[in-house]
């Protein structure tokens, strides 16, 4: 692929992820739509973007299973419960940071060691995030931070069990279409019917365009990044985030948001930066396949 036309479509992809954040709180903060009718909304026009993609490449969007459905379902409906109280900014790099630190989780699990560049990045991280969430008058509210997290860590785990079929676009259409059904049920149990056009048409786009779009792009440039670059340029999406916000939000960054976002950025690019170029074992090498499929929600 020629170099601009990967800039191009790298750019495009981190900013449809970046615009689920901004498109979430258009929705709920500025049109007071109903976060259960958002997921609902969100995952099943995913749902039909990919499906459609699966069929324009004659493939079978059959693939996955209801074991990563019910990760995403968790992921989207966290995600957006969160967004009733937390900034675009704020949101985004708590996902991001909850994602990649659970990311390291597995290679610890299996025993492996982290060269000590990558255990400085982790702890840099994690400061950072304590210096988030200490208690103050700009904390983010701690029920929305903790759905956060636990919607990144969801986000994680669905991504390492989609990692085990062949066909990412195939296997993200088949837990789309299937956590659609327990959407549904959540809309039923705490969902309102109300929404304004402009909701619906948030949440739509954030489906569509941001989800089912963006997660094409995404595996159609990640073989040309390369896993360490695609990692890398994924520390673009909370500032990203958090820059539209700004524009279109009327939101703020506080010192403490900033330094924050700064220790957990670094330290995060430091733990991608540390990693060992070539496992020593191919059963490491296939274990880090997952790291592959990862992409940003």
């Amino acid at each position: 692929m020629p170099l601009p036309r990967l800039l191009v479509l790298t750019l495009l992809t981190l900013t449809a992820f970046a615009a689920n954040s901004v498109l979430c709180r258009l929705a709920l903060f500025e049109e007071r739509m109903d976060p259960a009718l958002f997921t609902l909304l969100r995952l099943t026009s995913g749902a039909l973007i990919l499906v459609l993609l699966c069929s324009a490449r004659r493939q079978s969007p059959r693939q996955g299973d209801w074991g990563g459905a019910l990760a995403l379902i968790v992921y989207g409906a966290a995600f957006s419960f969160a967004y009733l109280t937390l900034t675009a900014g704020t949101g985004a790099l708590l996902l991001f940071a909850a994602v990649q630190l659970s990311m390291l989780a597995p290679p610890l699990l299996r025993g492996e060691r982290l060269p000590a560049r990558q255990w400085a990045g982790l702890l840099l991280a994690m400061a950072g995030l304590v210096v988030l969430l200490l208690p103050g008058i700009t904390a983010p509210d701690p029920l929305g931070a903790a759905l956060m997290v636990a919607a990144g860590i969801a986000w994680a785990g669905y991504t390492l069990r989609a990692s085990r079929f062949g066909d990412p676009i195939a296997a993200n259409a088949g837990h789309f279409l299937r956590a659609s059904l327990p959407a549904a049920l959540l809309y039923l149990l705490l969902g309102q019917l109300q929404a304004s056009p402009a909701a619906i048409g948030y949440a739509l786009a954030s489906g569509a365009l941001a989800s089912g779009l963006g997660y094409a792009l995404w595996y159609k440039v990640l073989p040309q990044l390369g896993r360490t670059l695609a990692a890398s340029v994924q520390l673009l999406v909370p500032p990203l985030a958090a820059l539209a916000g700004m524009l279109w939000l009327d939101e703020s960054w506080s010192l403490r948001l900033l330094l924050s976002s700064l220790a957990i950025l670094g330290g995060i690019a430091l733990t991608i930066g540390g990693a060992p170029p070539h496992p020593d074992k191919p059963e490491q090498a296939r274990a880090r396949l997952a790291d592959e499929h990862l992409a940003p929600a």
